[in-house]
C-alpha cells in the first residue's frame, strides 16, 4: 500500500465516529431518550480514541500514547455500559 493509505483510513474514522456522536446528540435534544445520549457519549470517547490514534501514528511516531488510547476505550465502554444499567433500573 502507499504511505498516504492508513492515514485516509484513521481520518475515515475519526470522521465517522464523530458524525454518529453529533447525530446522536442532535437526535437526544429532539426526542430526549436518554439511550441517545449514552450512545452519543461513547461515540465521543470513540471519536476521541480516533483522534489519539491519528496522533500516535501520524503526528508523533516517536511517543507512545496506547494508555491514553486504552483509556478513551474504556470510557467509552464504561459509559455505555453504565447507560445500559442505570436505564434498565428505571
Amino acid at each position: 500500500m502507499t504511505e498516504w493509505f492508513p492515514a485516509l483510513v484513521y481520518l475515515l474514522c475519526f470522521l465517522t465516529s464523530s458524525a454518529c456522536a453529533l447525530l446522536l446528540a442532535r437526535n437526544y435534544w429532539r426526542t430526549g431518550a436518554r439511550m441517545l445520549l449514552w450512545s452519543a457519549l461513547c461515540f465521543l470517547f470513540l471519536a476521541g480514541n480516533n483522534f489519539v490514534v491519528i496522533i500516535d501514528m501520524l503526528v508523533l511516531p516517536q511517543t507512545d500514547f496506547r494508555l491514553v488510547r486504552h483509556l478513551f476505550s474504556l470510557a467509552a465502554v464504561g459509559v455505555l455500559l453504565f447507560g445500559f444499567i442505570w436505564d434498565l433500573e428505571e
